[in-house]
């Protein structure tokens, strides 16, 4: 079975994530449980090797084996988006893939409280979506960027790692760019961005202090900042936030 068809079954039986290993049955997960995939067999290092042929360019191929690892993501022939983490382990290449809605998702459709789509009046500031991997933090920042982009004449500048979901500018003005591709860090995007008459910036993670620090300029500055922290909850995030700068600052 190729990726195509795989994940073609994945998504038919609601599964939101992949994990492809060399030597092993490939599995999903499905609503939050790791199973095999039934009646498949353990993948072998040619399959693998077929899948680095298609999808992989040479600058991919050189950064996986300088890093070890590399994050990337995969539009399919049927539209279907992927986001991907392919990675070395002891006994060869391993793939994990995280199954991207085709369709952006809308604030209403999320059920999410009343107060959100009111954030998104504010002209500056720094919004944060908090919380563990897989809870739906970038889920969210599309649906608030999709909110923007119906309802608000915005110049808004996105820097994802990978870019997930795929918008299409109306009311606002949107470039999606993607950090290893079209810059090579969230910092730098964000130094970037400044100097590109921005209105709202997107940040897919809050990953260091400098980045932080950036972020927390633009907030400062006049521009609205949405991003994501890896926290449980609003008084973990701010904890967070100052636990990576030193103390004397």
């Amino acid at each position: 079975m190729n990726l195509d068809e795989m994940v073609g079954l994945s998504v038919k039986h609601n599964a939101a994530d992949l994990h492809l290993c060399s030597g092993h049955l490939p599995y999903w997960r499905r609503q939050g449980r790791l199973e095999a995939i039934p009646q498949q067999c353990p993948l072998s290092g040619a399959w693998m090797a077929q899948f680095m042929a298609r999808w992989l360019s040479d600058p991919q191929r050189q950064e996986l084996e300088r890093a070890g690892q590399l994050d990337f993501a995969l539009s399919l022939a049927d539209g279907q988006r992927l986001r991907a983490n392919l990675f070395m382990q002891r006994n060869g290449l391993s793939l994990a893939l995280r199954i991207i809605a085709t369709a952006c998702p809308t604030l209403a459709s999320l059920q999410l409280p009343a107060i959100v789509p009111t954030l998104l009046e504010q002209q500056d500031g720094l919004i944060l979506v908090t919380g563990a991997t897989g809870s739906g933090k970038s889920t969210t920042l599309a649906a608030l960027v999709d909110a923007l982009n119906r309802q608000q004449a915005r110049h808004i500048i996105t820097l994802e790692d990978p870019i997930e979901f795929i918008h299409h500018s109306q009311q606002s003005l949107i470039q999606q760019r993607e950090i290893g591709l079209h810059c090579g860090s969230f910092s730098l995007g964000v130094k970037a961005a400044l100097r590109e008459d921005p209105d709202v910036i997107l940040l897919g993670e809050l990953r260091d202090s400098d980045t932080i620090r950036q972020a927390l300029t633009a907030a400062e500055t006049g521009h609205l900042v949405l991003a994501t922290l890896h926290t449980r909850g609003a008084a973990q995030a701010v904890d967070r936030l100052v636990d990576v700068f030193p103390a004397e600052e």
